[in-house]
């Protein structure tokens, strides 16, 4: 055989499909473009498996399923495969009567897969109709025989990746020959094609050996045949003389066992080859006739095409089915990882609002600073007797440098500041083990280390914590602008009357009532007094319901803004396994239908 390494363009197709094969088509082709919408990024388990189903699912479609569909009247294409020297290549040179593929000793053996058609059928596989991913390479028989054992050179990848089509009339018009590579090849490429000819084919032709014919990997290829409920082709090769019915007998029970007891079995003696490599043509003649009486029977063809793409159809459902499942069980592991996310820094922002409201921040420095600015016991006994005495000692703190007012919001700043970083690390090293617990989590955060917070966050909540503040000043002069308040406010100053807020702000648990008498509480009913005085008991409540509402919101902002450092790993939701299961079902009443 001689090849033309010119490519063979793609030709128009012979047939379009009838309008009533449109429908299924129009099935077939949003299963397929729902099929390259599949992204399943989470390690879920089994999901490496379905990850291949997929893969799988598409090249069936575009290499068989779809131009089947549209070709039902096309040749048939009987893959010829097997386990590594077997003699796949020696019997189509044996069927063909003359050699047309390489044989030989060297493993793998099959280079290239070859596809041998009648020369009136070429229009069918010149162009892409089927295996439209392998390119096409023209081939001839050669006027010079190939010598048994030339293996040829190891092919590039581009050789793999090509199918050789050779015109031979002495292969039957309607059906083709696909010598396709071993199942069981020692190169990771050769397998991964026979894989993806055996799922092109029509009908199967399985070549192994009487000592060979137990082995693990044809027959996962062999079940697979089953559940598609194609046509197979089991033939012996080189069963020993004498062995005949023992050795058939044994493999007829095991395709039984295996659900392929209607499998045509053909059995070929054990016999030299004569220096062309070929075998007797007595050896594989009831093979060919098998073959040839196929191709003479156009409506026995037909069934064949339609039984075989019928099964292919129910299995691709089932597959499709357990794609539909995966996909459910990635939107779930999504949903597990982003809620133990989300509730970690929820709890986070609970354990903030709780130190900013039981009087916990009103300890050490906060404290300090406070009854420095307000001189706890004189400046308490002052407050009954009179406005006029209090607001004459509050004025007298602001003249000093630097203002103590000023100085009590930056002790609140930095305890404040303390607590949501605080707490903004343990949600993230509790998030960070979480996941870590999770397949999908750990494969999500690979070697990165998220259980701390980001190296600028600290600042970003000193400046969130100042703005919030900065508001509070607002909300007070906001406030005061009435006639009746202006003066009072003016006279205690704004910042005075800021740290008042805030102090009030963080020893309260249920409104402005039920204050704690003790040194905490003590302290923020001063703070109270003042804001009372100025603006009135319910503009005091307003103001710090405003207040505590405002720094909860910047809380949850800051913390969100961190927990994106997880979220922002998950992928995109997966697509609705709905629609995937509902194709599912539609391609099992197409084929049950048929």
């Amino acid at each position: 055989m001689t090849t033309d390494n010119e490519p063979v363009q793609p030709t128009r197709r012979q047939h379009d499909p009838p309008a009533a094969a449109s429908a299924p088509i129009d099935l077939l082709e949003a299963v397929r473009l729902e099929l390259s919408r599949v992204t399943l990024p989470l390690s879920t388990p089994g999901v490496e498996q379905t990850r291949l189903e997929v893969r799988n699912a598409i090249a069936q479609l575009d290499d068989y399923i779809l131009p089947r569909y549209r070709s039902l009247d096309a040749p048939l294409l009987a893959v010829v495969g097997g386990s590594t020297g077997a003699g796949k290549s020696t019997l189509v040179n044996g069927i063909a009567g003359h050699p047309v593929t390489r044989t030989g000793a060297i493993r793998p053996t099959t280079r290239q897969p070859i596809l041998l058609h009648h020369p009136a059928d070429a229009g069918w596989f010149e162009g892409q109709r089927v295996l439209p991913s392998l390119s096409r390479i023209r081939g001839a028989v050669s006027a010079d025989a190939l010598p048994a054992g030339s293996a040829g050179a190891t092919p590039d990848a581009a050789a793999i990746s090509s199918l050789v089509l050779v015109a031979d009339g002495a292969v039957p018009q309607g059906i083709a020959l696909l010598d396709a590579p071993d199942v069981d090849s020692i190169a990771d490429d050769n397998r991964r094609l026979a894989g993806q000819l055996l799922a092109a084919a029509d009908l199967w032709v399985f070549v192994t050996t009487a000592n060979r014919y137990a082995d693990a990997v044809p027959w996962k290829l062999l079940l697979d045949a089953a559940s598609r409920d194609i046509l197979v082709a089991v033939v012996l090769d080189r069963v020993p003389a004498g062995a005949e019915a023992e050795v058939s007998a044994d493999l007829q029970a095991l395709l039984r066992r295996e659900g392929l007891g209607s499998a045509r079995l053909f059995l070929v003696a054990e016999a030299g080859l004569d220096p062309m490599g070929m075998l007797p043509p007595a050896a594989v003649e009831p093979l060919r006739t098998w073959l040839n009486d196929l191709a003479a029977d156009a409506t026995g063809r037909s069934q064949i095409a339609r039984r075989t793409l019928n099964g292919s159809v129910k299995a691709l459902a089932g597959r499709i089915g357990s794609m539909a499942r995966a996909q459910g069980e990635q939107r779930e592991a999504r949903a597990t990882l982003q809620d133990s996310a989300v509730a970690a820094y929820e709890q986070a922002a609970g354990r903030i609002l709780d130190a900013t409201r039981d009087g916990a921040l009103l300890r050490g420095e906060v404290l300090a600073r406070w009854q420095d600015f307000v001189g706890t016991g004189e400046f308490f006994r002052s407050l009954e007797q009179g406005i006029g005495r209090f607001r004459d000692r509050a004025g007298a703190f602001f003249r000093g440098e630097p203002p103590p007012a000023v100085r009590v919001e930056a002790a609140i700043e930095t305890g404040l500041q303390a607590v949501i970083l605080d707490e903004a690390a343990n949600a993230a090293e509790e998030v960070d083990r979480r996941w870590r617990a999770d397949p999908a989590g750990r494969q999500l955060l690979g070697t990165a280390d998220l259980s701390g917070t980001a190296p600028d966050f600290a600042a970003t909540v000193a400046a969130e914590i100042r703005a919030w503040q900065a508001g509070l000043m607002e909300l007070i002069r906001t406030e005061g602008q009435g006639k009746r308040t202006q003066a009072r406010w003016l006279s205690f100053g704004i910042n005075g009357l800021g740290a008042a807020l805030m102090i009030v702000v963080f020893s309260m648990t249920a409104g402005l009532t039920g204050l704690e008498v003790g040194v905490a509480g003590g302290t923020a009913v001063v703070g109270q007094k003042l804001l009372e005085a100025v603006f009135g008991e319910d503009a005091v409540r307003r103001l710090a319901k405003t207040a505590r509402e405002d720094l909860h919101q910047r809380c949850l902002r800051l913390l969100q803004a961190e927990q994106r450092t997880f979220l922002d790993r998950l992928p995109v939701g997966p697509p609705d396994p709905g629609v995937l299961a509902g194709q599912a079902a539609a391609l099992t009443r197409l084929a049950d239908a048929a």
